[in-house]
């Protein structure tokens, strides 16, 4: 007999991981070399923050950005890059990612779900990370999915492909824990909901109105921990011998959030429900750090700046759901002008691999100059990950997370040549172009290979 598609299907792609597998060595013994000195010169260098400088070259030293400008000398043991006709930029930042995480996305069993980490369950095989460097991202927000109204921790990882999980992770940023609004957490709340196969048990909350009191009742409960921990440790410093409290899993993050060592990252599209969560945490003594989506934060741009929210949207996206049919493209420059910082995200994959031309439409849909619209893919981001005095645009002493573009990045037509991480090279497109004859032939010899073996009942397959 012969084998089955679905058997066809299944050796394809066991010969697709192999080949990710063999990609991911590859990049692990480039990463391995260390940090060389590099000057890339004759570029026109997009600062974003300071200006664009005109035939501009850049030395990396140490991982660092080490000098700007258009007559720098290079060392004697440099690494020399001509990028003549060519645009350097700062490595694109995505604030909101569910890449390197499949099958740990959501958590959606319980409402809050706060004790769960996404730094657990990071996989640095995945072939979508070297693809999104591809496209010149370099940093990702990694988020828990939507299912709850307090989902789980979140992580910011630099996107240093063929490095273990641990490596991936960002020093110095501050961690993150997900919220979400709206359909998503309440769907949960009935039988046969789109996120599952058949009749379910109901989950509290099934309504705007209980997801708003589920983040209210577990922040309560987070203070009266707090408060709990704040009289053992006071009498404790008495020189007391008190019990100590029982430690929570569930509610140690949110401690953290009122202390203000965790951001808030929360789904949202309503107008509506963005100023019930603004008031929620008004009202409990912690800040929302960006609102994620924010589709319909065109309406109320003045509360979100003035609670000092970040927004991180989507560029044009519309009518997918209920809650998007009142988004439109304009929403980013409103923000914007209002003075929200802004972000543009992906939320995809497939996306996160071309936001530079995502934030191109801020452009086109508002007027947002040029320095404004690859602000939304670099230094806003940045700001709302806390992380701007490290990354987000090209200055001596930050880390040299570079993009290099055969023309403009905001271009349609533009494409990225090399990326580097911490000085490190983790993209070269002449190298990728070179590898692909071969891993197509390895490809083939996988395949050839599996289709050769006896099948399951016996036979040979194909007889």
């Amino acid at each position: 007999m012969r084998r089955t598609i679905a058997q066809t299907a299944r050796n394809g792609q066991q010969a697709a991981c192999a080949l990710s597998r063999i990609s991911f060595l590859l990049a692990a013994i480039t990463a391995c070399a260390g940090a060389q000195t590099t000057l890339i010169r004759n570029a026109t260098v997009l600062t974003v923050t300071k200006g664009t400088v005109q035939n501009g070259s850049v030395l990396i030293e140490n991982g660092k950005i080490a000098a700007i400008g258009q007559n720098i000398s290079a060392p004697a043991d440099a690494t020399v890059v001509d990028a003549t006709g060519k645009y350097l930029m700062p490595g694109i930042i995505d604030c909101h990612s569910h890449t390197a995480i499949e099958g740990g996305v959501n958590e959606g069993t319980v409402s809050d779900s706060s004790m769960v980490n996404i730094k657990d369950v990071i996989d640095p095989t995945d072939i979508n990370i070297y693809r999104a460097l591809a496209g010149g991202l370099t940093i990702s927000n990694v988020l828990h999915g939507s299912a709850n109204a307090i989902g789980g921790q979140t992580i910011v990882v630099k996107l240093r492909y063929g490095k273990s999980a641990r490596e991936m992770i960002m020093q110095g940023a501050k961690p993150g824990i997900k919220f979400a609004l709206g359909e998503n957490p309440k769907r949960q709340g009935y039988p046969g909901s789109f996120f599952s196969a058949g009749p379910v048990e109901r989950r509290y909350p099934g309504t705007r109105m209980g997801v708003e009191e589920v983040i209210r009742e577990s922040f309560t409960e987070a203070k009266n921990y707090q408060a709990e921990w704040k009289d053992y440790n006071d009498r404790l410093a008495r020189g007391e011998h008190p019990i100590p409290p029982r430690r929570d899993l569930r509610l140690d993050p949110l401690v953290e959030v009122l202390e203000g060592k965790r951001y808030v990252h929360a789904h949202c599209y309503r107008s509506d429900e963005i100023l019930m969560l603004l008031r929620v945490a008004d009202e409990m003594g912690f800040k929302v750090r960006t609102l994620q989506h924010v589709l319909e934060g065109y309406k109320v741009a003045k509360e979100i700046a003035d609670h000092g929210a970040g927004a991180s949207t989507f560029s044009d996206w519309w009518s997918y759901k209920i809650e998007a049919y009142d988004a439109t493209p304009y929403n980013v420059a409103i923000m914007t002008r209002h003075g929200v910082v802004v972000s543009v995200n992906s939320d995809s994959d497939e996306l996160q691999r071309h936001l530079n031309l995502e934030a191109a439409k801020s452009m086109r849909y508002g007027g947002l100059s040029e320095t404004e619209a690859l602000a939304l893919v670099t230094i806003n981001p940045a700001k709302q990950l806390g992380i701007d005095d490290q990354v987000g645009s090209i200055e001596v002493g930050k880390s040299a997370d570079l993009v290099l573009y055969d023309q403009h990045p905001l271009s349609n037509y533009s494409k990225a040549l090399k990326v580097w991480i911490d000085g490190h090279e983790y993209f070269d497109r002449d190298r990728d172009l070179e590898n692909r004859p071969k891993f197509e032939q390895r490809k083939k010899e996988l395949l050839d290979k599996e289709n050769a073996k006896p099948a399951a009942n016996g036979q040979k397959a194909g007889g």
